[in-house]
């Protein structure tokens, strides 16, 4: 009996041996045949001169049960490295993502028009100002009204305040709408806070909320007169002469200003509608909304946005765009590419080794995309 059961023992294992190295030799050759049959893609490269990137769309590890998004609208990124992204979906208003894309933690249920996201460093801490522009788009694909706001945040939801409508401290007469897109805070704490779908104006508060002073809208003077004023950001890149930027997007241009509100110049960019500038280093960065159709009108139901970036006053790349072509010191068109890689730029976030995070509203409910630094 025992001789029997060591012979069955050894036909077992030999049997084992032979069908494991029979399965492996036919995977093997299926990981081959796989392989040979499913050629890796080519890296999509955008952008033009020392600004070129690669493509990442799958950069943010998302569950569209758990964590559904609408519109990406704004993203920054805190002092922990974290990047902190602004949509208007009411499930989840934050995502807060590492920059793998791993989600971190989401929060806010309370702004359906949730636009704006701008960071503030006071002293050790980091807090948000979030605006509501009281205008989201509705997943039936109609654009919805609703109140407008302001509010201060920690940067996991505890609020500060709010800075309701003008009209309650007299600023706004009746009927004229508050609808703000962003804000900015200046060195001393100040509130720049831009009335994009509104009345197009910059109103300014100091750190506690109390109004200053507002400028914008309609004016008899060009230089005064905000068309969109979408976005709103500050200029540090002279330290001794911080300026007011401020996105006249129906006119497509940035307009700068000095803290107190007196225009300083302008930069007009031919076919960009433009959404709020970024500052990193000696660089403007802004998300293009769209950009017309070479002979054609502009849709804002098109996608037909790309990104910008400038060194100083001139425009050096259009990643996901034609290249920036200057005639003498007039930039002309710019055009999104044909293939669409990126649908409508809205924000620009930029981490330590300049790559590039892009919102995208009206994007099919898309996460945001990543453009590695090449």
């Amino acid at each position: 009996m025992k001789m029997i059961t060591n012979q069955r023992r050894d036909f077992i294992k030999k049997t084992s041996l032979a069908t494991g190295a029979l399965m492996a030799s036919s995977l093997s050759g299926f990981n081959i045949l796989r392989a040979k049959g499913a050629a890796k893609k080519p890296d999509v490269i955008l952008g033009h001169g020392d600004y070129q990137y690669k493509l990442v769309r799958d950069w943010a590890k998302l569950s569209s049960t758990r964590t559904p998004i609408l519109n990406c609208h704004e993203m920054v990124m805190d002092s922990k490295g974290r990047l902190i992204m602004m949509g208007d979906h009411t499930d989840n208003n934050i995502l807060i993502f590492d920059k793998s894309g791993k989600l971190l933690d989401y929060w806010g249920t309370q702004y359906p028009g949730g636009h704006g996201l701008t960071l503030s460093k006071e002293g050790e801490d980091d807090f948000l100002f979030m605006t509501d522009s009281g205008w989201h788009l509705h997943h039936s694909g109609k654009m919805v009204k609703q109140n407008g706001r302001v509010t201060k945040s920690t940067t996991d939801g505890k609020v500060i305040f709010d800075i309701g409508h003008p009209q309650t401290i007299g600023v706004y007469e009746p009927g004229e709408e508050f609808c703000p897109s962003e804000v900015a805070i200046g060195p001393n704490g100040d509130i720049y806070v831009a009335d994009g779908y509104g009345m197009s104006r910059i109103i300014q508060y100091n750190a506690n909320g109390e109004y200053i002073r507002h400028w914008g809208g309609k004016n008899a003077d060009p230089n005064y007169t905000l068309k969109s004023a979408h976005g709103v950001a500050i200029d540090y890149r002279d330290p001794k002469n911080p300026l007011v930027v401020c996105t006249s997007r129906q006119e497509q241009s940035f307009k700068f200003y000095t803290l107190e509100g007196k225009w300083v110049k302008t930069i007009k960019l031919p076919n960009m509608w433009v959404c709020r500038p970024v500052f990193d280093g000696p660089n403007l960065y802004a998300g293009v909304c769209w950009s017309a159709p070479e002979g054609g009108r502009m849709n804002w139901r098109e996608h037909t946005g790309f990104v910008t970036i400038l060194e100083g006053d001139k425009v050096v790349s259009n990643p996901g765009g034609t290249a920036p072509e200057y005639k003498g010191k007039e930039l002309q068109k710019s055009y999104q590419l044909a293939d669409k890689p990126i649908m409508h730029g809205h924000d620009v976030c930029i981490d330590e080794d300049k790559n590039l995070y892009i919102c995208q509203w009206n994007a099919n409910k898309t996460a945001p995309l990543k453009l590695e630094r090449v």
